[in-house]
Protein backbone atom coordinates (compact mmCIF):
# COMPACT_ATOMS: atom_id res chain seq x y z
CA UNK A 1 0.00 0.00 0.00
CA UNK A 2 1.04 3.40 -0.71
CA UNK A 3 2.96 5.84 2.18
CA UNK A 4 0.53 8.50 0.90
CA UNK A 5 -1.83 9.32 -1.45
CA UNK A 6 -2.70 13.08 -1.83
CA UNK A 7 -5.92 14.17 -4.23
CA UNK A 8 -5.71 17.51 -4.90
CA UNK A 9 -9.39 18.07 -5.29
CA UNK A 10 -12.22 20.98 -5.38
CA UNK A 11 -15.45 20.60 -3.59
CA UNK A 12 -17.99 21.49 -5.97
CA UNK A 13 -16.29 19.51 -8.83
CA UNK A 14 -18.16 16.57 -10.06
CA UNK A 15 -15.24 14.77 -11.70
CA UNK A 16 -13.30 15.36 -8.09
CA UNK A 17 -16.75 13.96 -6.42
CA UNK A 18 -16.11 10.43 -8.89
CA UNK A 19 -12.66 9.97 -7.36
CA UNK A 20 -13.23 10.94 -3.32
CA UNK A 21 -15.98 8.02 -3.93
CA UNK A 22 -13.74 5.75 -4.97
CA UNK A 23 -11.29 6.15 -2.21
CA UNK A 24 -13.81 6.22 0.03
CA UNK A 25 -15.84 3.25 -1.18
CA UNK A 26 -11.95 1.80 -0.96
CA UNK A 27 -11.20 2.23 2.13
CA UNK A 28 -8.55 4.75 1.36
CA UNK A 29 -6.93 7.51 3.68
CA UNK A 30 -5.89 10.46 1.58
CA UNK A 31 -4.89 13.99 2.25
CA UNK A 32 -6.55 16.35 0.39
CA UNK A 33 -4.78 19.62 -1.27
CA UNK A 34 -7.72 22.54 -1.74
CA UNK A 35 -7.40 23.84 -5.74
CA UNK A 36 -9.82 27.48 -5.60
CA UNK A 37 -10.90 26.70 -9.24
CA UNK A 38 -11.48 30.43 -9.48
CA UNK A 39 -8.24 31.47 -8.83
CA UNK A 40 -6.13 28.24 -9.76
CA UNK A 41 -2.59 28.16 -8.57
CA UNK A 42 0.17 28.32 -11.04
CA UNK A 43 1.37 25.38 -9.73
CA UNK A 44 -1.76 22.82 -10.23
CA UNK A 45 -0.41 22.95 -14.04
CA UNK A 46 2.92 21.36 -13.02
CA UNK A 47 0.36 18.32 -11.77
CA UNK A 48 -1.80 19.10 -14.83
CA UNK A 49 -0.91 20.86 -17.94
CA UNK A 50 -4.22 21.47 -18.25
CA UNK A 51 -4.79 22.97 -15.01
CA UNK A 52 -8.03 20.72 -14.17
CA UNK A 53 -8.46 18.75 -11.01
CA UNK A 54 -8.50 16.10 -9.50
CA UNK A 55 -5.90 15.09 -10.00
CA UNK A 56 -3.69 12.09 -7.78
CA UNK A 57 -0.55 11.63 -6.16
CA UNK A 58 1.16 8.09 -4.67
CA UNK A 59 4.45 8.34 -4.59
CA UNK A 60 6.22 9.20 -7.58
CA UNK A 61 2.96 8.98 -9.57
CA UNK A 62 0.97 11.59 -10.73
CA UNK A 63 -2.45 11.10 -12.60
CA UNK A 64 -4.60 13.85 -13.97
CA UNK A 65 -8.18 12.33 -15.28
CA UNK A 66 -11.19 11.17 -13.09
CA UNK A 67 -12.24 8.19 -15.10
CA UNK A 68 -8.50 7.20 -15.56
CA UNK A 69 -7.92 7.82 -11.48
CA UNK A 70 -10.99 5.63 -10.95
CA UNK A 71 -9.94 2.93 -13.06
CA UNK A 72 -6.02 2.95 -11.81
CA UNK A 73 -7.75 2.64 -7.94
CA UNK A 74 -9.79 0.00 -8.73
CA UNK A 75 -6.74 -2.43 -10.04
CA UNK A 76 -4.06 -0.64 -7.81
CA UNK A 77 -6.71 -1.48 -4.67
CA UNK A 78 -9.00 -4.23 -5.69
CA UNK A 79 -10.96 -4.80 -3.03
CA UNK A 80 -13.91 -4.38 -2.95
CA UNK A 81 -13.82 -4.63 -6.56
CA UNK A 82 -15.77 -2.04 -8.22
CA UNK A 83 -15.85 -3.44 -12.00
CA UNK A 84 -17.07 -6.75 -12.57
CA UNK A 85 -15.49 -9.92 -12.66
CA UNK A 86 -16.94 -11.16 -16.63
CA UNK A 87 -15.39 -8.80 -19.01
CA UNK A 88 -17.69 -8.20 -21.49
CA UNK A 89 -19.71 -6.82 -18.14
CA UNK A 90 -16.26 -4.45 -17.80
CA UNK A 91 -16.28 -3.82 -21.58
CA UNK A 92 -19.98 -1.95 -20.88
CA UNK A 93 -19.37 -0.16 -17.70
CA UNK A 94 -15.68 0.97 -20.01
CA UNK A 95 -18.28 1.72 -22.66
CA UNK A 96 -20.50 3.88 -20.01
CA UNK A 97 -18.03 5.63 -18.68
CA UNK A 98 -16.52 6.34 -22.54
CA UNK A 99 -19.85 8.29 -23.85
CA UNK A 100 -20.24 9.79 -20.38
CA UNK A 101 -19.96 13.25 -22.89
CA UNK A 102 -23.31 12.63 -23.28
CA UNK A 103 -24.42 14.10 -20.81
CA UNK A 104 -21.49 16.23 -19.41
CA UNK A 105 -21.48 18.42 -22.46
CA UNK A 106 -25.44 19.43 -22.14
CA UNK A 107 -25.11 19.54 -18.40
CA UNK A 108 -22.41 22.18 -18.97
CA UNK A 109 -24.27 24.44 -21.18
CA UNK A 110 -26.94 24.52 -19.19
CA UNK A 111 -24.73 25.47 -15.91
CA UNK A 112 -23.55 28.51 -19.02
CA UNK A 113 -26.70 29.35 -19.46
CA UNK A 114 -27.55 27.61 -22.86
CA UNK A 115 -31.59 27.01 -22.15
CA UNK A 116 -31.30 25.25 -25.15
CA UNK A 117 -29.46 22.23 -24.29
CA UNK A 118 -31.98 21.52 -21.57
CA UNK A 119 -33.84 19.65 -23.64
CA UNK A 120 -31.24 17.46 -24.47
CA UNK A 121 -30.09 17.25 -20.36
CA UNK A 122 -33.41 15.84 -19.69
CA UNK A 123 -33.16 13.25 -22.80
CA UNK A 124 -30.12 11.98 -21.33
CA UNK A 125 -31.76 12.28 -17.86
CA UNK A 126 -34.70 10.30 -19.32
CA UNK A 127 -32.33 7.65 -20.91
CA UNK A 128 -30.64 7.07 -17.20
CA UNK A 129 -34.08 6.48 -15.94
CA UNK A 130 -35.36 4.39 -18.61
CA UNK A 131 -31.85 2.15 -17.61
CA UNK A 132 -32.75 1.82 -14.20
CA UNK A 133 -36.30 0.77 -14.64
CA UNK A 134 -34.56 -2.44 -16.42
CA UNK A 135 -31.89 -3.02 -13.52
CA UNK A 136 -31.05 -1.44 -10.21
CA UNK A 137 -27.45 -0.49 -11.60
CA UNK A 138 -26.63 1.47 -14.49
CA UNK A 139 -24.89 -1.80 -16.07
CA UNK A 140 -26.68 -4.10 -14.35
CA UNK A 141 -26.97 -6.12 -10.57
CA UNK A 142 -24.01 -4.66 -8.91
CA UNK A 143 -23.00 -1.20 -7.99
CA UNK A 144 -19.99 0.59 -9.54
CA UNK A 145 -17.49 2.22 -11.23
CA UNK A 146 -20.33 3.66 -13.89
CA UNK A 147 -22.80 5.02 -11.27
CA UNK A 148 -19.58 6.72 -9.48
CA UNK A 149 -19.28 7.94 -12.90
CA UNK A 150 -22.42 9.61 -13.32
CA UNK A 151 -23.67 10.24 -9.92
CA UNK A 152 -22.36 13.25 -9.15
CA UNK A 153 -23.77 15.10 -11.84
CA UNK A 154 -27.05 13.72 -11.71
CA UNK A 155 -27.25 15.21 -7.83
CA UNK A 156 -26.12 18.06 -9.45
CA UNK A 157 -29.32 18.72 -11.06
CA UNK A 158 -33.29 18.26 -10.79
CA UNK A 159 -34.01 14.54 -11.57
CA UNK A 160 -36.86 14.20 -9.27
CA UNK A 161 -39.44 13.58 -12.94
CA UNK A 162 -37.12 10.98 -13.42
CA UNK A 163 -38.95 8.20 -11.01
CA UNK A 164 -36.08 5.54 -11.30
CA UNK A 165 -33.60 7.89 -11.39
CA UNK A 166 -34.70 9.38 -8.06
CA UNK A 167 -34.60 5.62 -6.60
CA UNK A 168 -31.31 5.13 -7.75
CA UNK A 169 -30.00 7.75 -6.30
CA UNK A 170 -31.83 7.22 -3.19
CA UNK A 171 -29.82 3.49 -2.80
CA UNK A 172 -26.87 4.65 -3.74
CA UNK A 173 -27.71 7.75 -0.61
CA UNK A 174 -26.94 5.40 1.77
CA UNK A 175 -23.39 4.09 1.40
CA UNK A 176 -21.36 6.59 3.31
CA UNK A 177 -18.93 7.36 0.36
CA UNK A 178 -21.99 8.79 -1.85
CA UNK A 179 -23.56 10.40 1.49
CA UNK A 180 -20.87 12.87 1.75
CA UNK A 181 -21.04 13.53 -2.03
CA UNK A 182 -24.89 14.18 -1.61
CA UNK A 183 -24.46 16.65 1.47
CA UNK A 184 -21.52 18.24 -0.39
CA UNK A 185 -24.25 18.26 -3.46
CA UNK A 186 -27.04 20.08 -1.48
CA UNK A 187 -24.19 22.47 0.36
CA UNK A 188 -23.39 23.64 -3.14
CA UNK A 189 -27.11 24.44 -3.83
CA UNK A 190 -28.00 26.93 -1.08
Amino acid sequence: MADVLTLYDADRCPYCARVRIVLAEKGLAWETVAVDLDDRPAWIYEKNPLGRVPVLEEDALVLPESAVIMAYLDERYPEPPLLPADAAERALVRLLIERFDRLSGPYYRVRRGDEDARGELEARLAELDATLEQQPYLTGRAYGLADVAYLPWVIRVEHAAFASLSDWVGRLGHRPAVAHELELAAAARR
